[in-house]
């Protein structure tokens, strides 16, 4: 498991309430993988490979507008869906190793999260 972070603002449309408008949040990510063995020194990903696939993931989305960003033009850049999405960038560039992504949870705050698995 790891944990890694962004900024970024976005609006969620069609939400009636505050976070309708616009506003900003530190997003707070973890990503948990699982193996079914070790590989050959006893690990499952290096954690360091694991911490640079998941900043290349969020690299678009730090310090940005999340609305403005594919697939949240289309789709409400929810605590939820920022999960899926990456949840899913991530599995497909571990694709083929010892491992996969267990799950992604994503933090707007402290005390708010959403998480995503298959």
């Amino acid at each position: 498991m790891i944990e890694t972070s962004f900024s970024a603002a976005h609006q969620l449309r069609g939400y009636k309430g505050k976070c309708e408008g616009l506003h900003g949040h530190n997003w707070r990510v973890q990503v948990i993988v699982s193996s079914e063995k070790l590989n050959d020194i006893g690990i499952v990903i290096d954690f360091h490979d694991l911490k640079s696939i998941t900043r290349e993931a969020i690299f678009p989305l730090d310090h940005s507008f999340l609305n403005d960003i594919f697939p949240f033009t289309e789709i409400n850049p929810s605590s939820e869906n920022i999960a899926k999405w990456i949840y899913d960038t991530i599995r497909k560039k571990i694709h083929g190793e010892n491992c996969t992504v267990s799950s992604v949870t994503v933090w707007e705050n402290d005390t708010a999260s959403a998480t995503y698995y298959e």
